[in-house]
């Protein structure tokens, strides 16, 4: 049974619960880390290349498709699993794991150590999203929803505004692996408070059948939520989104560094202040504006997420284009303002429409097109255009190759408008 989505909004389940908040909170933090030590090796990579001398391509393998592989992969089972199980525990003992991993990363003697350490990293923090946003779910009413999963999504800028300069001074002061143990040691700490303090919400449906796990039960669920219209409109459209933030945050940087002349000093300094900042304003901004959406409006929580990444489109069309330095920031941060905004809305829709017991499963194969093709598609794409333009554009051809990423937005808020049609004329069924 799907959730209600109660219209006259005045019923005591529909007021934002503070005694959910602190769980909240905790997941909010556990996936800090999540983002934060997933981040690292990009920061200690110049180190770790001058100490096992390896070359670009292995170290692009290593940060990458050696983390991005079994997370995704594993992530679908995971979430399998914790429809049918206890999902604190499954978050808890996810987060010790790539703790430790995190800090064995300090240790290791070789780039395949390094790469093993990275890979089991990836399968340690496939157990965080999927479990963490069903756990939201069942602690917020349904109307609540966006704006906890907002808060919930502000992870990644807290991490890169608090942890990520702290996780640098530790590497420079101290060396890449004191930086590692430092980030990682706090983990264990963490998932212990977790257990300690935090219940398994409890379901309102009850719990599936514990059938053996299979992969042919998964891929039967699987096909099940693909032939929901509504759910197959959002996957494509966040695998695009997905396409889009993995491609900027792979190019942006040598974008600066070959069109704009800049160093590694200024490029940190305007990609992290403005996609820190700018990027949580967003999340946080999308999350209280349909919070506030009226009962009549609900079909809007989809709504103005396609709004929003069509206009990224623009934005970041005029960021890469122009050479007036007003227009191009102008244009850097409202495309990360815009291309967040569908976060919250998106996987609160998404809770909605599929029902309890598929809930952490759902969000799986949302995050595999998002993490997982998105990722593979998505800086490939980009860079494979770079050198089939270098003859024509030389240096500049990263400006027109990167316009990828600002088609990919419009395409997602068609696919995300299709699907709020959809929603829209679901709610008198899930109210």
């Amino acid at each position: 049974m799907n959730d209600g989505i109660e219209a006259n909004g005045e019923a005591n389940g529909a007021r934002w619960s503070w005694g959910a908040s602190w769980p909240l909170a905790l997941l909010t933090l556990i996936s800090v880390f999540n983002y934060l030590d997933r981040a690292l090796l990009g920061l200690a990579l110049p180190l770790v290349k001058r100490e096992f001398g390896s070359s670009d391509t292995v170290l692009g393998l290593v940060t990458g498709l050696a983390f991005v592989l079994l997370y995704s992969l594993l992530g679908v089972p995971i979430a399998w699993l914790a429809d049918r199980a206890n999902r604190r525990n499954i978050v808890a003992a996810g987060l010790a794991f790539w703790s430790v991993m995190t800090l064995l990363t300090g240790f290791v003697g070789s780039i395949w150590q390094l790469a093993t350490a990275r890979f089991l990293m990836g399968a340690g923090e496939a157990c965080a999203m999927p479990p963490s946003n069903s756990i939201i779910a069942d602690l917020f009413h349904p109307q609540r929803r966006p704006l906890a999963m907002a808060i919930f999504g502000t992870a990644n800028s807290i991490a890169f505004i608090v942890f990520f300069p702290i996780a640098g001074w530790v590497a420079q002061h101290h060396g890449w692996r004191a930086m590692f143990i430092a980030m990682g040691a706090p983990g264990a700490a963490v998932a212990l408070l977790f257990l300690a303090t935090v219940r398994e919400p409890v379901r309102k449906t009850p719990i599936k059948v514990r059938e053996p796990i299979s992969a042919l039960a998964i891929l039967r669920e699987i096909a099940d939520l693909m032939r929901d219209r509504c759910f197959f409109w959002i996957f494509v459209g966040v695998t695009l989104m997905g396409a889009n933030v993995w491609a900027a945050g792979a190019w942006t940087p040598t974008f600066f560094a070959r069109v704009h002349h800049m160093g590694l000093a200024q490029v940190a300094g305007v990609v992290g202040p403005v996609r820190g900042f700018i990027g949580a304003a967003g999340v946080l901004a999308g999350g209280v504006l349909i919070d506030r959406m009226p009962a009549h409006r609900l079909g809007w929580r989809v709504g103005i997420p396609a709004l929003a990444c069509a206009l990224a489109g623009p934005a970041e069309a005029a960021f890469l284009l122009s050479d007036s330095r007003a227009i191009w920031f102008t244009g850097f941060v409202l495309t990360s303002f815009m291309s967040l905004i569908h976060q919250g809305p998106i996987y609160a829709a998404t809770m909605n429409i599929v029902g309890e017991q598929r809930r952490a499963l759902a969000i799986a194969v949302i995050l595999f097109g998002a993490s997982f093709i998105g990722n593979v598609v998505g800086p490939s794409a980009v860079g494979i255009l770079n050198d089939a333009l270098a003859a024509a554009y030389g240096e500049a051809a990263v400006r027109y190759s990167m316009l990828i990423v600002a088609v990919t937005p419009v395409l997602a808020g068609l696919c995300f408008w299709r699907a709020s049609l959809l929603y829209r004329a679901r709610l008198p069924a899930m109210s």
